[in-house]
This record gives C-alpha cells, sequence and structure tokens, in this order.
C-alpha cells in the first residue's frame, strides 16, 4: 500500500510513501502522519492510499511512513474536497489550504487533554475503618464524601487543606487520587441564562419557512433589529433535533461572546465556541470537543467554517456582507464563499444574513441562484430611527474653525444625558491624530518602513504607524526646521474621546478600539459594562458598528462619515453605506425610538444620501449594480490583485511591469478567456514593512481563468528571492 501525503511545507505537490505492514490496517486518508523528508522528519496529511506504486517509480526508491501521529482523521472525505477546492479556487499550495483548516494550537507538536489529580471517596465495604484517624483528618474525609470528591487543587482551597492530607487519606484507602482530563472551558466564569424559543412574527415565520423549504443558498435580508437571530436559533433547533450540526459565523471577535451566549443560552454544552482569542489549550480542548461529537454548534468567525463538525445541516453567516470574512493572507480565501461550497459538499442548508447584503449576494438572490428572504421590519414594530445629515462644510463656515463634533450632535448628546440613556458615538480612525505635521516647513512624520504618516497616540505619547506597528517617540521639534510648534492633524478615538469628556464632564464614557481592548480589557468587558448601564457613551471604531443589541441606545452619532467614501477601491461606495447603516441601526433597537446624526463633508454622495433616505438598500444597490455593470467590474466580473513586493523600489516595478505585460500576452493568445490585465502601478499602499509595492489588476469572466494566467506566469517566469509575488482571488481591499 502506499499513501500520497502533503507534507507540512508549501511545496504545492504529494509525495508518495510505503505503507508498512504493522500500519497498513490503521492508517486512513485524511490522517496526520509522520514521514521521512530529505534528512529530517516531517509532518504531513494523507491524501490518498493506493495499491500500486507511482507509475515509473521502483518500489525499492519510495521510503516508508514512520509512524501515524493521531489515530483519528483530521479530515473526512467531505473536508478533503473542501480544502482542495479552496487550494485552487485561491491558486494556494494544498498544505497551506491544509493548515488553514486546523488550528494550530490542534497540531503544535506535544498537544494534549489537560489532565489534574481528580480525588474520588472509596464508597462502602472497600472503605477503610475509620478508628485510626485524627479528628482533622476524619472530617475531611466527611467533607469529601459529602461533596462526592472533586479536583484536588479545588477540594485543598474549599476545605483549607493541604494536599498532602488528601494523600494521606489516598495512602490509607479512605480515597482515590488520579490524573482526569479537565475541559479548558472558555464560558468558565461566563453568565448564561437559559432561554426558550420565542414566538416569531409573520417575517420571521415565512424566513423560517424558506430555511426550511430550499435546499438553494437562502440570502436572509432583515434589517437591523429584525429578529434574524431568532430565526437562526429556531432553524438550528431544527437541525439538532434531526441529529446534524450546525456552524454559525461571526464576522467580528467582538461579537463572539454576545453571540455564544445567545446560543449556549438556547444550547447549552452542546455549543463550541472557536476564535483567536481563546488559549492554546482552549483551542484545543473544544476543537477535539467538536470532532467527538460532543459540541454540535459552534460559533466564531471565519475560521470556524472549517470546524469537523459531523454530518452538518446548517451553516449561518452572520453579517455576511463583512469584508473581515476574506482572509489576507495565504490562503486568501473568503469565509462566506467556502461556506456556501461546504454547504453543497456536505448537503447542508446555508443562510446569509445581513441588512446590507453584499452585492455578490444581493446579485446572486436576484438571479434566483440564491433564494431571498426578506424581514423589513424590526422585531418590535419599531420605525427605523431617522437619520439626520449634518454637512460639516456649513459647520465650518458657521464656526470659523473645523471641529470633532458639531452643535446639533452634542445638543442631541446632552438630551440622552438628561433622560438617562445611552449614546453610541462612531469615528473608524482610532488614535490621538492622523499626522503630526510642523506648520513652519509642512514637514509630516512619517514611518520610514511603510512611507506612512504615524498617528499620534496620546496615552502613551508616542507615534504609531498602523500599517506595521513600529512605533517612535514624539519629537519635541522638526527634525527638518527645529520648530517646536508641531500640529497633530486630525482626529482619532482617543482625541474625540479626550474632547467628549472635555464637554461633559459628569459623563462616563468608554471607548472601544484596537488599543483599548489590547491593554488589559477584553471586548465582553467593555461591552458588558455598557451592557449594564455602568457608561452613558460609548466611543470607538468599527468594533461597535455591528451586530451589537443595547436596549438603551438611542443616539447614534457617526463623527466623520467620509473615511472609506473616497478610498481607491471600486467597493468604496459600497462599504461606505454598509458601515453607516449598520451603525445607524444600533439606536432604537427596544421601546425607546433612537435617531442618529451623521456628519459628513459629502452630503450629496449616494451611499450617504441613501443611508439619509432611511438606510434605503435596494435603492442603493440598484445604481451602484448599473455602475460596476458599466465599469466591469464584480461581481459581472472576477477580479483579483496580483500584488509585487520588494525592497528595491526599481526591482519591485521591473517585475511588475514584466507580469503585466506577460499575462496581457497570455490573456491575447487565449480569446475565450477574455482577461483585462491592468497595467502595473503602485499599490495605494505603496510601502509596507519595507517593501515597495506595485498591483496589476485582472478581471475576466471566470475564475478559472485568471488562475490559468497566474500559474503560467509563476511557472515560466518565476521570480527572484528578492521580490515577492502573491495573488488575492476575489480580492476585497486593494490597499
Amino acid at each position: 500500500m502506499y499513501a500520497s501525503v502533503a507534507i507540512d511545507l508549501a511545496l504545492d505537490r504529494l509525495f508518495s510513501y510505503a505503507v508498512p505492514e504493522p500500519l497498513a490496517a490503521r492508517i486512513a486518508v485524511g490522517q496526520l502522519v509522520r514521514v521521512p523528508f530529505r534528512n529530517r522528519p516531517a509532518r504531513g496529511f494523507v491524501l490518498a492510499l493506493q495499491e500500486a506504486p507511482p507509475q515509473g517509480v521502483p518500489p525499492e526508491k519510495i521510503r516508508p511512513v514512520e509512524a501515524i501521529e493521531d489515530a483519528a482523521p483530521f479530515f473526512s472525505a467531505a473536508m478533503l474536497k473542501l480544502v482542495r477546492w479552496m487550494a485552487g479556487y485561491t491558486a494556494t499550495p494544498v498544505e497551506a489550504a491544509l493548515r488553514a483548516a486546523v488550528p494550530a494550537a490542534v497540531l503544535k507538536k506535544g498537544a494534549r487533554p489537560r489532565e489534574l489529580l481528580f480525588v474520588s471517596p472509596v464508597a462502602g465495604k472497600k472503605a477503610p475503618p475509620e478508628d485510626g484517624l485524627t479528628p482533622k483528618r476524619r472530617q475531611l474525609l466527611a467533607d469529601v464524601r459529602r461533596v462526592g470528591g472533586g479536583w484536588l487543587q479545588a477540594l485543598s482551597a474549599e476545605f483549607s487543606a493541604a494536599p498532602y492530607l488528601f494523600k494521606a487519606l489516598a495512602k490509607a484507602g479512605f480515597v482515590e487520587i488520579a490524573p482526569r482530563e479537565r475541559r479548558r472551558d472558555p464560558l468558565a466564569g461566563r453568565e448564561v441564562i437559559p432561554t426558550s424559543p420565542l414566538p416569531l412574527n409573520p417575517g420571521q415565520a415565512a424566513a423560517l419557512g424558506t430555511i426550511r423549504a430550499e435546499r438553494r443558498p437562502v440570502l436572509l435580508f432583515g434589517v437591523t433589529g429584525s429578529g434574524k437571530t431568532e430565526v437562526y436559533l429556531q432553524a438550528i433547533a431544527e437541525v439538532l433535533a434531526a441529529g446534524r450540526g450546525a456552524i454559525v459565523m461571526v464576522p467580528e471577535i467582538a461579537l463572539t461572546p454576545q453571540t455564544v451566549r445567545r446560543f449556549a443560552g438556547r444550547f447549552g454544552g452542546r455549543v463550541a465556541v472557536l476564535h483567536s482569542a481563546l488559549s492554546d489549550g482552549e483551542r484545543y480542548d473544544e476543537w477535539q470537543r467538536i470532532r467527538r461529537g460532543e459540541a454540535r454548534v459552534v460559533v466564531g468567525p471565519r475560521s470556524a467554517v472549517f470546524a469537523p463538525v459531523a454530518d452538518l445541516g446548517l451553516i449561518v453567516v452572520d453579517e455576511e456582507h463583512d469584508p473581515s470574512y476574506k482572509q489576507d493572507e495565504m490562503p486568501r480565501y473568503n469565509a462566506r464563499d467556502t461556506a456556501v461550497m461546504r454547504a453543497a459538499i456536505e448537503g447542508a442548508s446555508v443562510v446569509l444574513g445581513s441588512a446590507t447584503p453584499s452585492l455578490e449576494s444581493w446579485a446572486n438572490a436576484q438571479s434566483g441562484k440564491y433564494a431571498l428572504a426578506r424581514m423589513p421590519r424590526r422585531v418590535n414594530g419599531n420605525p427605523m430611527p431617522p437619520v439626520t445629515l449634518v454637512d460639516m462644510n456649513e459647520e465650518i463656515r458657521r464656526a470659523g474653525f473645523p471641529s470633532i463634533f458639531s452643535s446639533r450632535l452634542l445638543e442631541a448628546v446632552s438630551r440622552r444625558l438628561d433622560a438617562g440613556e445611552q449614546t453610541i458615538l462612531f469615528l473608524n480612525r482610532r488614535g490621538f491624530s492622523r499626522s503630526l505635521q510642523c506648520p513652519a516647513c509642512g514637514h509630516v512624520e512619517k514611518c520610514e518602513a511603510c512611507d506612512m504618516p504615524y498617528t499620534y497616540h496620546k496615552a502613551d505619547d508616542c507615534l504609531r504607524c498602523h500599517v506595521c506597528g513600529g512605533w517612535r517617540r514624539t519629537p519635541a521639534k522638526c527634525p527638518e526646521c527645529g520648530s517646536e510648534h508641531l500640529r497633530r492633524a486630525g482626529a482619532g478615538t482617543q482625541r474625540a474621546e479626550a474632547a467628549l469628556r472635555a464637554c461633559f464632564r459628569h459623563a462616563r464614557i468608554l471607548r472601544m478600539d484596537a488599543d483599548s481592548v489590547s491593554r488589559g480589557r477584553s471586548h465582553d468587558d467593555i461591552l458588558s459594562e455598557f451592557r449594564a448601564g455602568r457608561a452613558d457613551i460609548l466611543i470607538g471604531t468599527q468594533m461597535i458598528a455591528k451586530g451589537l443589541d443595547f436596549p438603551n441606545v438611542t443616539l447614534v452619532g457617526v463623527l466623520n462619515a467620509d473615511i472609506s467614501l473616497h478610498m481607491p477601491d471600486p467597493r468604496a461606495a459600497e462599504r461606505t453605506f454598509q458601515l453607516l447603516a449598520q451603525v445607524a441601526g444600533r439606536a432604537g433597537r427596544a421601546d425607546l425610538p433612537g435617531e442618529v446624526y451623521v456628519q459628513t463633508f459629502s452630503p450629496d454622495a449616494a451611499p450617504v444620501a441613501a443611508v439619509a433616505a432611511g438606510c434605503d438598500y435596494e435603492s442603493f444597490a440598484a445604481g451602484e449594480l448599473a455602475a460596476r455593470r458599466e465599469a466591469g467590474f464584480p461581481p459581472f466580473v472576477r477580479m483579483a490583485a496580483v500584488t509585487v513586493r520588494s525592497e528595491d523600489r526599481a526591482k519591485a516595478e521591473a517585475w511588475a511591469r514584466l507580469y503585466s505585460g506577460s499575462m496581457a500576452a497570455f490573456a491575447a493568445k487565449t480569446p475565450r478567456a477574455a482577461m483585462a490585465v491592468s497595467e502595473a502601478v503602485p499599490s495605494a499602499l505603496a510601502k509596507a514593512d519595507g517593501f515597495h509595492r506595485f498591483q496589476i489588476l485582472l478581471r475576466a469572466p471566470r475564475n478559472a481563468d485568471i488562475v490559468a494566467a497566474w500559474k503560467w506566469i509563476s511557472s515560466v517566469r518565476p521570480a527572484p528571492p528578492d521580490v515577492r509575488m502573491s495573488i488575492d482571488i476575489d480580492a476585497q481591499n486593494l490597499m
């Protein structure tokens, strides 16, 4: 017998190994095995087994498999099919796709369940007489029997007894102490309140009926607050009742604790959670629970799409439009599309939920490829909050200077404070100021590795690069002209928070951005404090823009609606509308009515105007799709971005031009492909981490045409070691 093994190196090829007789009865496709590779041992996954050796290779030349690392396969046949599809679709080595599908904590050498000492009382006639026990040990034995035993460490603390006393009881035969596996539970200490199914309104009932009846993917188009989560819960309950499992995907880790509590409240211990904020031990234990079938509902961000759920019945992709479902490193898969493919392979249903669907999913629903379920009203019957546009050009003319907050927004915040209601303020830029400038000579402090302006962070008085993470101390004077009058231009969340505290000195204010959650406070800590009413105002970045439900929030303010609008990206208008509509949907979700203020310098821009017109998604989508069709952009074509990077700018540009010209020539010789190849141009992010970056856009009717061109150029003109090439299929971010 011979095994085809994908080694844990990105070589994009399989290697054949002979299976020794002692392993032949135990080896299986999908297992992790240890094999010799060159002059060292390596690990890899078995992707195929065959009786005959590879054609043209003498059997004596084929080295043997050394060991099976884990008896249970890591991949089912269906999951291997999914991983191979993903590798082909994204033009990624299959080894990289396999690694992406299993958490690193699970594959880590030496990873194992945690074992702790457990104390069990010896019962009945097996227990010796207590005559020789001291009063202290007799009382300890009585306590152990009363509670039925427990973990040694916990009992020692509970009964104020040193571990040696328990060991003495064990030596005398009164108790047994043995290692026992103890799960590292990510929900330990979290309050989970059991819930029961809620009555469904007509819109929810119709949506559930569509999910139940359809074999096509279902796009659940429901306004914010329409009760999509209850529909998910009841759909999953039906799947569990049929003996099948489910996966629920959310775009942000910030949403995971809230979502997990809702699902654990309904399904209890059958829920497992997978995300990057877990410890290695927690991730290992949760993955193994899923693998063993102990957990039947998995909640997590994009990597949860690979959870080893057996007999999968349903995948839910909540906030399906969110760009964080797209991985920005190899393999650059889109978890939403991967979920649709996995459901097709395993015969499961898939639900894509959003108040602002991606234009790709909306176009699929319009064409009939996806079924469409609408939920146009909020579950409590309340109207969507009215949106007021604040033209900041007029605000500057009136006040004579630019300000972070308009007078109208400050008045609205003041009214909420007086009424004891809560406010959310959204600014999608962290830090204090976006740059440090010298008014005397115009010098701007930039990161040398990225050639991007540093962002000033007041909390630790330093300049930080939000691209590479580098930092430096804030200079006391301009390094160019020596002026001591440096100006901090633009506002981030830290500056907005400071200004807010100056305006409302008695208000309780929380800030939630990448800086605040990295300083010892988790997303859940901040959101729990706000949900409990221990803060009046929450200010933050896109972490607070979606999926969060706070009944007492009646005001939402968007401080700068234009940040994402003028990006050099064909999806800029779509992203702006989605972000504004999602954050607007945080207001007035319960009994109290809400309102939204959007501060903008571009009140006539299509996405901003559509939000002001009641978050009219369908009108916006119709206009944007017409513009995309005319310009030849997704969803009417497939688009990929090729990025060429080098520390030498001239070399990066030369190779980018070579690749652009060569692929254009390849496309010209293959007229069926009808692929358009752009010229090589500097990326919008022209330098990052010390690498100069050039970009080529490829557009074609079929993804296969793009992949074929990429594989051809990669084979005939491989780049030198100091030039790095990558391709992003279905690129979501052209930075």
